[in-house]
């Protein structure tokens, strides 16, 4: 038996395996009305329902989340790679959202904060989880926050 290739460690696991672990994510959290698979790394999730900006189609998402006031705070951060996720570009061009939190849902306004609004929300994104602040770090690109009310 040969020991594991050490420069695979740390690598983000095939897409093919990421888009079937997010299509069964979904199904479970639906059906359970989000008391199953409502956790990513531990940290609790809301599924984000948004249009596609080139498909046009209706995709759902499972995030992490950070409460703020009546609406939720998301964080474009992909773990500090340096491009943004595709949900980035999917609220940029249609920012009328559903968010699913506790099983209940309801219509959001996403919209990309400031770089001063971002400097006044990180310290309370970073609280919740702090690999956030690790992510920055990571990456040279200024990590994309979103406020959803």
């Amino acid at each position: 038996m040969s020991a594991p290739n050490t420069a695979d460690l740390g690598k983000p696991p095939p897409r093919w395996l990421l888009k079937l672990l997010t299509k069964i994510n979904i199904f479970v959290y639906g059906i359970s009305g989000g008391k199953l698979m409502n956790k990513l790394q531990g940290m609790p999730i809301v599924m984000v329902t948004m249009t596609g900006a080139k498909s046009g189609r209706t995709i759902k998402i499972p995030l992490m989340y950070v409460r703020h006031e009546s609406g939720f705070i998301l964080v474009a951060s992909q773990g500090g790679m340096p491009k943004h996720p595709a949900w980035y570009f999917n609220l940029q061009a249609n920012p009328s959202i559903q968010i699913t939190h506790d099983g209940k849902t309801r219509d959001y306004s996403a919209r990309q904060v400031s770089d001063e609004e971002k400097a006044a929300l990180w310290p309370t994104c970073v609280e919740y989880y702090p690999d956030y602040e690790i992510y920055q770090q990571r990456t040279e690109r200024n990590i994309p926050v979103f406020l959803c009310e």
